[in-house]
């Protein structure tokens, strides 16, 4: 069986559980320009990779579409301190973020969050554990699809 490579690129955004909305619908441009984590509302929204991304303002929307990448969390959102030990963790708090040399981090809660700042190790942990974590997400997908 194989999957697209877009289909593949569709399971490194992080939409929980349930459904389809990266962060939770927490607006990713709001860290950066507002310097809070700020929930997004479905009426300025955008498909990105697969997931539904919500946002503050058309203004925030339309910064996103300019520069998606600029904005998105590392690691499609999944927990940044759970990649640095080379694990998925699904369930992030939107709320534990830092922006560490120009980009978003989202973390499990607070505490891990405070880690990826503080812990100078912590960013090319997750660098470096990063395809690990990829292959265990197409992994799972290509189970779930087998059964």
């Amino acid at each position: 069986m194989s999957l697209s490579h877009q289909a593949v690129g569709e399971d490194f955004v992080n939409t929980g559980y349930f459904g389809d909305v990266a962060i939770k619908g927490y607006d990713p441009v709001a860290y950066f320009v507002d310097g809070k984590a700020t929930e997004g509302s479905d009426r300025f929204s955008h498909r990105w990779l697969g997931a539904t991304w919500r946002f503050a303002s058309a203004e925030h929307r339309d910064l996103f579409i300019k520069d998606p990448s600029r904005y998105a969390p590392q690691y499609g959102g999944y927990c940044a301190d759970g990649v640095s030990f080379g694990t998925v963790t699904t369930n992030v708090d939107p709320r534990a973020w830092r922006i560490i040399d120009g980009k978003l981090y989202i973390s499990y809660d607070p505490g891990a969050a405070e880690g990826m700042e503080k812990n100078a190790s912590k960013v090319p942990d997750s660098q470096k554990h990063w395809a690990d974590v990829q292959q265990t997400l197409i992994s799972e997908k290509v189970h779930k699809q087998w059964q």
